[in-house]
């Protein structure tokens, strides 16, 4: 969708004549249904002087296609200015432009392709502007046929006109010369510049033609991106699907291409716990039916999952052409109906009613996911909902399929993949954490290596240990410990600290998106953010005071959490109107904490208290004594890998 067209001649008319900014804005009302922002109105009035100070040149043909605004489809994201025509054989080509305000920026070490800059009133971690710009590209590339088809050439770049360069360099530095040589950056100073780059691939006008085929052009997956997808996952043992997976699995397909066939809406609700392969089924999913020419998301609110299977997704392929494949869940607030094929919802129960940094935007993210698509599944386990916010349940979503008046089915997956292939593990810490009652309150019977230590270090030893095997242990701990800002992305400043025992060490640092499979994250620890839906051979968890044993009873304590855990954020103003209710959730959302990290291991669980009650109290669960634990066969074959962001804790 463009807000804004004109040819070169008209759009010169318009900022001369001073009314570009209102046209913006009266199309962008017309198109879009609400006004901007001020903010963007001023952009809109500064850049667009800038760009006409560029394209007053006798070289740039007066009829070449310009478009402020355009919505890149299946997307929030809008490209800020497109120059169209046609190149020396009469090729149709487009120039993407990434306008950006900014007059300073600076480098983030250890992160691919982001800046810091200030924008929207505070110092931010964004994208670098050529990524920008590339990234628009790309996505068009590979989901617009006509683009595929007609073979439009699309040439990316950034122009900040308000921006000197810096010695030493900071968005011109070599840390992002892959994306500066994809998209080159145009700076204050730059004008010829930037002529001379539209003048290479553009000499002749085309009155928007080229902008005609972009806006109309059918949308689906290119057979690029179909080929990269399917060589992926090809081979690839931790997304191989067993038993009822695959009962699953072909359901969804047949539901999905009825969908796609005859456009009726479509909701397939899967019920699972644990291990049970959800996420398995979900990458599948995704790339069996993208490679059937559907326009698919892999939606989740946490990001780590996201960031973790388009890492393994990628290969060879640049990891960011798989992340237009991953979606937020809070992404579909002004998504068009079924603008969607397929929308494949992991970890449903972590939806949340609204979208947005201050969760001020759109209605219910799972109205919004079953009107945005044909068809849409959510994976659930009720049983792991760890936030106040989080609403996700069967009977929700039930609610919405009603209004929606779309067929639906719901399905259960049991069989285990984790915990070494048994519910009995599992079973037994619910009945353990008292969460419900079940027939293996005398322990379970199953070959797995899960230990209550004495000391937070032994934990710590048995992990380091065992992630030389093969990089997949890892350390998670209860949210009782506040994340130290100024050393998010320092190993050597501690978060987490029991003095008794002289140990310390860092939260997962703020500088990755992929802690669950870096290689030495096994130095940091985990939280329920960063480890959701995330799998393991082994994890070593230690409780906070949040959870203790007393007086014969498993006692939650939500004041023990730390003060920067927004999972529990309105608790306090919920306390003052219903306490009873305040106390009932804090309960539940401490007890799924505990259950959710102590089921990340197929293999192993190590276990530390800083209550001694509710170490003994396990140990005694366990038949625990002198040092005697359950332990596996170290040949055994994995069975599954897995993984889950917290977009909002301890980085974004």
């Amino acid at each position: 969708m463009i807000v804004y067209e004109a040819t070169k001649q008209l759009f010169v008319e318009d900022v001369v004549q001073d009314r570009i900014e209102e046209n913006i804005d009266r199309r962008f009302y017309e198109k879009m249904g609400y006004h901007t922002s001020q903010n963007e109105r001023k952009a809109w009035n500064n850049s667009m002087q800038y760009m006409m100070k560029v394209l007053i040149d006798n070289n740039i043909p007066g009829n070449v296609g310009i478009a402020i605004e355009f919505k890149i489809p299946n997307t929030s994201k809008r490209v800020d200015f497109i120059i169209t025509g046609k190149d020396g054989k009469l090729k149709n080509t487009a120039i993407i432009v990434e306008l950006k305000q900014w007059t300073e920026a600076d480098i983030v070490e250890g992160k691919d392709g982001i800046v810091q800059a200030y924008t929207g009133h505070a110092l931010r971690e964004v994208a670098h502007p050529s990524y920008q710009a590339w990234s628009y590209a790309t996505t068009i590339e590979d989901y617009n046929e006509t683009v595929q088809e007609r073979q439009i050439d699309l040439h990316p770049c950034a122009y900040l006109h308000n921006y000197l360069t810096v010695t030493p360099p900071t968005l011109l530095a070599d840390n992002y010369k892959y994306y500066l040589d994809k998209a080159p950056a145009f700076i204050k100073g730059d004008v010829e510049k930037l002529r001379d780059f539209i003048n290479r691939y553009i000499k002749y006008g085309d009155d928007k033609e080229t902008l005609y085929m972009i806006e109309n052009g059918k949308i689906r997956p290119s057979k690029s991106l179909q080929d990269a997808l399917t060589s992926m996952l090809k081979g690839n043992e931790e997304f191989v699907m067993i038993d009822d997976q695959k009962l699953v699995y072909e359901t969804a397909l047949e539901m999905a291409r009825k969908s796609y066939r005859d456009g009726n809406k479509r909701v397939l609700v899967v019920k699972g716990g644990p291990g049970t392969g959800k996420s398995v089924l979900a990458i599948n999913l995704l790339v069996k039916l993208t490679n059937e020419n559907m326009v698919c998301s892999y939606v989740t609110k946490n990001a780590a999952p996201r960031n973790v299977y388009a890492t393994k997704l990628s290969g060879d392929f640049r990891k960011t052409r798989i992340n237009n494949l991953f979606k937020g869940s809070g992404s579909f607030v002004e998504s068009a109906e079924n603008e969607f094929d397929v929308l494949i919802v992991d970890e449903a129960h972590r939806l949340n009613a609204k979208s947005g940094m201050f969760q001020n935007l759109g209605e219910n993210q799972i109205k919004e996911i079953i009107k945005a698509s044909k068809f849409s599944i959510f994976f659930i386990d009720e049983s792991q909902r760890v936030t106040l916010k989080d609403i996700g349940s069967i009977d929700e979503i039930q609610k919405y399929i009603k209004q929606a008046n779309a067929e639906s089915e719901i399905m259960e997956l049991e069989s285990q993949f984790r915990c070494n292939g048994s519910d009995g593990y599992i079973a037994w810490l619910d009945d353990v954490l008292e969460i419900r009652r079940t027939a293996n309150s005398d322990g379970f019977d199953l070959d797995y290596d899960i230990k209550v230590c004495d000391t937070p270090n032994e934990v710590r030893d048995l992990i380091l240990e065992k992630n030389k095997i093969n990089n997949k242990a890892r350390l998670l701990a209860g949210y009782c410990w506040n994340w130290i800002k100024d050393g998010k992305n320092k190993t050597d400043v501690y978060d987490i600290t029991i003095p008794e025992y002289d140990f310390a060490m860092s939260w997962n640092l703020g500088n990755s998106q992929t802690w669950a499979i870096d290689a030495e994250s096994v130095n940091e620890i985990g939280c329920i953010h960063t480890a959701q839906g995330l799998e393991f051979d082994y994890i070593g968890v230690i409780i906070g005071d949040d959870l203790r044993y007393e007086n014969g009873k498993i006692i939650t304590d939500v004041t023990k959490r730390a003060k920067t855990d927004q999972s529990i954020k309105g608790i306090n103003k919920l306390s003052r109107e219903d306490s009873e209710k305040a106390n009932t959730i804090a309960d539940e959302i401490i007890k799924n904490t505990y259950r959710t990290l102590m089921t990340r291991g197929q293999k192993g669980c190590y276990i530390y208290c800083t209550d001694k009650n509710l170490s003994d109290y396990l140990k005694k669960r366990l038949n625990q004594k002198n040092e005697i634990t359950y332990s596996i066969d170290e040949e055994d074959n994995d069975v599954l890998m897995v993984a889950e962001d917290s977009e909002e804790y301890k980085y974004e």
